[in-house]
């Protein structure tokens, strides 16, 4: 039987733009992992504390200690207009340049993404309850993690889980808080600079480089008076990661396994309540009427965040930069293109854990012959899933 880290490698996919007018892209694959586990639910009503198993994060490491491929551009066009039409003096000419310049490069210095789930996702408690909406017995849902490829590389990964330490909070208040347990980032690896041309990210040119992650989790539910509660807030975390070039080994990555018993090194800030179960009354056999809760149908969305600044060696070097991409926007053909989500939802069976795929491509590649290739075609509910048959 194939290991979880198996399944994860085994079906990352990346298709290889070679169109003239895309020399430089490639799609970008994000997979989000929503974990559960089986044995949180005595742990939560026992309430104890103990070790944590995070084999499977440690795999992963050990998996991508090779990871040293990247590509060298980017994918979201988010450049001005180049056209020079005016006819002034040298210095005038030069002051538009490089303030045509400086407005690239900074709207290069930022990235941002949605990853989220497509349709609700059942079952963040095993069984239903007979006690109430808020009755934590059951509880599975153990965090959440993504992880990036890039040309068959992994180029990032997070992974998180219910922080064991705090499980009196969910008897207390109804609330969780998750820990980061398994980091793999780098910055030479990342989306910036936010640019289509063939400019990979550099220190000598690029500071500051900060990644931020916000997760949202959401969730519709139904009371026994009838009322609809549909897509409330019920909590929110956020990892703010500043990384800098002393932070990275020797391939540009910077690797972080929490060790047990410890706090984790970055932390997460935010909390969340607990998933309220929807009402559904019934009759048994007798024709008495009963009352039940649900299992707890949630959703949840990434919001990924990239962000740096120029160093001021690049600033002064303006106008060798200016002209080289001139020189590469020619070259290349270059044109403004908008990018395509694709993405596919399903319930793995073998990893007992909802794995949500978003990939990002041209929107001209992504045509539905390559949507079917890859599996695509037909976005895969939860309910139309294999989930525990």
């Amino acid at each position: 039987m194939r290991t979880f880290l198996q399944f994860i490698l085994g079906c990352s996919i990346c298709l290889i733009v070679s169109t003239r007018q895309f020399a430089f892209a490639q799609t970008i694959e994000y997979k989000t992992f929503i974990y559960t586990d089986q044995k949180l639910p005595k742990e939560i009503q026992q309430l104890q504390i103990g070790n944590t198993n995070r084999g499977f994060g440690s795999d992963i490491l050990n998996a991508t200690l090779n990871a040293t491929k990247g590509i060298a551009s980017g994918w979201v066009t988010s450049l001005v207009d180049m056209g020079i039409t005016a006819i002034a003096s040298l210095a005038t000419i030069n002051s538009r340049h490089k303030a045509e310049w400086e407005e690239i490069v900074q709207e290069e210095n930022i990235f941002e993404t949605k990853l989220a789930t497509l349709s609700e996702i059942n079952d963040f408690y095993n069984s239903i309850s007979t006690s109430g909406p808020m009755d934590p017995k059951g509880m599975i849902f153990n965090g959440i993690g993504c992880l990036k490829t890039e040309n068959g590389d992994t180029t990032f990964y997070i992974s998180c889980h219910i922080n064991r330490t705090k499980l009196d909070r969910i008897a207390k208040h109804s609330k969780f808080e998750l820990v980061l347990d398994t980091l793999i980032i780098s910055p030479l690896y990342s989306n910036l600079p936010n640019t289509n041309l063939d400019i990979p990210f550099s220190f000598e040119e690029r500071k500051d480089y900060n990644f931020n992650m916000t997760i949202r989790v959401t969730s519709s539910w139904i009371t026994s008076g009838a009322l609809l509660q549909k897509d409330q807030l019920l909590g929110e975390f956020s990892i703010n990661l500043p990384i800098d070039q002393t932070d990275l080994d020797s391939d540009g990555f910077l690797r972080y396994i929490r060790p047990d018993q410890e706090e984790s090194k970055y932390p997460i800030v935010g909390e969340c309540f607990i998933i309220p179960r929807s009402y559904m009354g019934y009759r048994d056999v007798h024709d008495i009427y009963h009352d039940q809760w649900g299992t707890g149908e949630y959703k949840i969305s990434l919001s990924l965040k990239e962000t740096c600044n120029i160093t001021e060696s690049y600033q002064k070097n303006w106008k060798a930069d200016y002209k080289k991409r001139k020189k590469m926007e020619e070259s290349n053909n270059f044109i403004k293109e908008s990018w395509k989500l694709i993405q596919n939802q399903q319930w793995d069976e073998m990893a007992q854990s909802w794995i949500i795929t978003t990939l990002k491509a041209p929107a001209g590649i992504a045509t539905q012959t390559i949507n079917k290739a890859m599996g695509y075609e037909q976005q895969i509910s939860p309910s139309n899933s294999t989930k525990r048959q």
